[in-house]
């Protein structure tokens, strides 16, 4: 991670335009291609960021942030560099689950068919340069599934899984790999944004998955 304390004006195009005039700020360039800008108010949120993968282009005058995907493009100029460190922070360890999560991530290794009909589990904690996803799981047509499961479904989830899939897919054998969010309560804004992404949802019940109450019945009429 490179963290420049330095002062800059820093101009964000793409699907808007906004400029932050020269000021003294504190530029956080992670391993990941991440770029965040810091001003010394508005608490933990960056005034401006670029989430990975970016390309970075430095040269004499700042530093260039471009998404190859998107036309966005965040263009720092700076004026003076008061620091600018690098730090090796080793290899990231991965969020550690709540004991629910954990539970429920080992029960449906053993019963991958609750998060989808005919799915197998391939492995548990399947890596990704970013961080392992749940379950890596084939379904009855041999199609790669990756299966993130939560206690909770929130956008973040979402947002955390759509990162893995986007990982997976670049190896050409896994490049339809969808995606399933697994979770015992799903919010609704977080369903709404994976149907928007192809992510399927599914809510399980710890209590049915342990076999400890037998799954409510559909009746049709």
């Amino acid at each position: 991670m490179r963290l420049i304390v330095a002062r800059c004006e820093v101009r964000y195009t793409g699907r808007l335009n906004a400029v932050l005039p020269e000021a003294l700020r504190l530029l956080v360039i992670k391993g990941d291609g991440s770029v965040m800008v810091h001003a010394d108010h508005g608490g933990y949120k960056p005034s401006n960021w670029m989430t990975a993968p970016t390309v970075i282009e430095e040269s004499e005058d700042g530093l260039v942030v471009r998404q190859p995907k998107s036309e966005d493009r965040l263009e720092i100029r700076i004026a003076e560099v008061l620091s600018d460190v690098e730090h090796d922070m080793g290899e990231a360890a991965a969020l550690e689950k709540d004991g629910v999560e954990a539970h429920l991530q080992e029960l449906l290794a053993d019963q991958p068919h609750w998060c989808g009909e005919g799915f197998r589990l391939v492995r548990r904690e399947w890596p990704t340069d970013i961080g392992p996803v749940d379950l890596m799981c084939r379904d009855s047509d041999d199609e790669w599934i990756a299966v993130e499961i939560k206690r909770i479904g929130t956008i973040e989830a979402v947002e955390q899984l759509s990162r893995y899939l986007e990982r997976i897919r670049r190896d050409p054998a896994m490049a339809d790999c969808h995606g399933v969010l697994a979770a015992q309560t799903i919010k609704p804004q977080a369903r709404t944004l994976a149907e928007a992404r192809g992510i399927e949802c599914v809510e399980v019940d710890l209590d049915v998955v342990r076999g400890e109450r037998v799954p409510d019945l559909t009746l049709f009429g």
